[in-house]
C-alpha cells in the first residue's frame, strides 16, 4: 500500500495543475447530508455509502464522491462560467474480492459552462489527458446522450422507454427488459395469470402492506397495459444492439452512426453532438483517429452521466481499477436545481484522477 502522505503529495501536484489552468480550489464536507445524495446516487453507490445517524444533521453519510457537493457548492454561490478543482478522499464499501480500498484519494476537475459544452468537454478530457501523458495510458470515450436519445426514440409505450432508461446503467437488467418488451423472452412467472384474471383485487380480503388498495389496481393495470402493448419490432432490437456494439476509433466510428441514424433518426442530434466534440478534441491537439469510442462506454459508471463519458486506463495493469474517469452530467444539476426551489440548471462536466494509480504506475516506469 503505498503511504498516505505520498498520496498527498501526488494529489497536490495534480490539483496545482488544473489551478494553473484557472480553477478555483474548492473543499466540501466529508460528513454529508444523506437524504438528498442517496437520492441522486446511483444503485451502486447508494449500496455502498457509509451511512450513520448525525443528532444534528440527521441521516448522514461519509462523502463518497465531490460531484454531488461541488454542484450543490456552484449553485448556491457559484458565477458562470465556472471551473473547479478539488482532492481528498472518497469514502465506499468494497466486496471483499475486489482487494481495494474502501477509503480513496481523488483529485478532479470540474467545468460549469452553458454557453460552450462542447468546448468543456473538449477541455476537461484534453487536460485530464496532458496531466496522465507520462503514464502513456489508453483512454476510452463514449456518450450516454446517444443510448438515452435510442431508448427514448423506440416506437413502444412510454412507460416501457421509462424503464429501459432507468435501467440502461444495469446493462443485465436493461437486456431482460429489452428481451421482454421485444417478445423475445416470456412474462415473468405468475404474471400472466395474474392477468388473466377479470378482477384480481380480492375486496373482501384482509389489506396487508405498504401499498394501499388504489396503488395496488394502478400497478394491476399498468402491467395489463405493458403485457398487451405492441412488441418492440426486432429491426428496433437490431439498431439498438448494433449501437451498444460498436467499438471504433472516434474518427471512422461517425461513418456507422451516421447508417445507424437513418434507421433510428432519434439519435441524429446526438450524432451531430459527437461530431462536433470530436472537431474541439482535435483543436486541442487530440488525434481522434486513434480515440477510442464505445458505444456501451459509461453504463456500469455513475448513473447521473448523461452525456460525453471518458475514462483512462493502464492497459499493461488490468487489474488496476481506471486511473481517471469523468463525464458530462446536465440532468444531475437540472435535479438538483429542482430540488432548490429555483428551477435552474447547470450544465456540467468534470472528471477525477486517482493518484494512488498515477504513484504506482510512475514507479514502475
Amino acid at each position: 500500500m503505498t503511504d498516505k502522505s505520498q498520496i498527498r503529495s501526488e494529489a497536490t501536484r495534480l490539483l496545482s495543475f488544473f489551478q494553473d489552468q484557472g480553477a478555483q480550489v474548492v473543499e466540501a464536507d466529508i460528513l454529508q447530508p444523506a437524504g438528498t445524495l442517496l437520492d441522486l446516487y446511483g444503485e451502486d453507490i447508494r449500496a455502498r455509502a457509509y451511512v450513520t445517524q448525525d443528532p444534528v444533521m440527521g441521516e448522514a453519510m461519509l462523502r463518497p464522491d465531490f460531484t454531488v457537493p461541488v454542484v450543490q457548492m456552484h449553485m448556491a454561490e457559484g458565477a458562470e462560467p465556472a471551473r473547479y478543482a478539488y482532492m481528498g478522499e472518497v469514502f465506499r464499501a468494497q466486496e471483499e474480492a475486489t482487494h481495494r480500498a474502501s477509503e480513496q484519494f481523488q483529485v478532479g476537475y470540474e467545468v460549469f459552462d452553458r454557453d460552450a459544452p462542447i468546448e468543456a468537454d473538449a477541455e476537461v478530457f484534453s487536460l485530464v489527458k496532458e496531466v496522465l501523458a507520462p503514464l502513456n495510458l489508453r483512454a476510452a470515450t463514449g456518450d450516454m446522450g446517444l443510448l438515452l436519445a435510442a431508448v427514448l426514440g423506440l416506437k413502444t409505450t412510454d412507460r416501457r422507454k421509462a424503464a429501459l432508461e432507468r435501467h440502461i446503467w444495469r446493462p443485465r437488467r436493461f437486456r431482460a427488459l429489452l428481451d421482454r418488451f421485444s417478445g423475445r423472452a416470456p412474462l415473468p412467472e405468475g404474471r400472466e395469470a395474474l392477468l388473466a384474471q377479470d378482477n384480481p383485487m380480492d375486496e373482501t380480503a384482509p389489506h396487508i402492506g405498504l401499498r394501499s388498495p388504489a396503488e395496488i389496481a394502478a400497478r394491476i393495470d399498468a402491467l395489463r397495459d405493458d403485457a398487451t402493448a405492441d412488441p418492440i419490432s426486432s429491426q428496433e432490437v437490431t439498431l439498438l444492439d448494433d449501437l451498444m456494439a460498436l467499438r471504433e476509433t472516434t474518427e471512422n466510428v461517425l461513418e456507422h452512426l451516421r447508417d445507424i441514424a437513418v434507421d433510428m433518426p432519434a439519435i441524429a442530434p446526438a450524432v451531430d453532438r459527437i461530431e462536433a466534440r470530436a472537431e474541439a478534441l482535435a483543436r486541442r491537439g487530440v488525434d481522434v483517429s486513434r480515440l477510442d469510442f464505445e458505444g456501451s462506454y459509461g453504463r456500469t459508471s455513475m448513473e447521473y452521466y448523461d452525456g460525453f463519458v471518458f475514462g483512462f486506463y493502464a492497459e499493461t495493469r488490468p487489474d488496476l481499477p481506471p486511473v481517471a474517469t469523468g463525464g458530462r452530467y446536465d440532468a444531475l444539476t437540472r435535479v438538483l436545481g429542482h430540488q432548490n426551489g429555483d428551477h435552474h440548471d447547470i450544465p456540467a462536466i468534470g472528471g477525477v484522477i486517482r493518484p494512488e494509480i498515477t504513484l504506482m504506475l510512475g514507479a514502475a516506469k
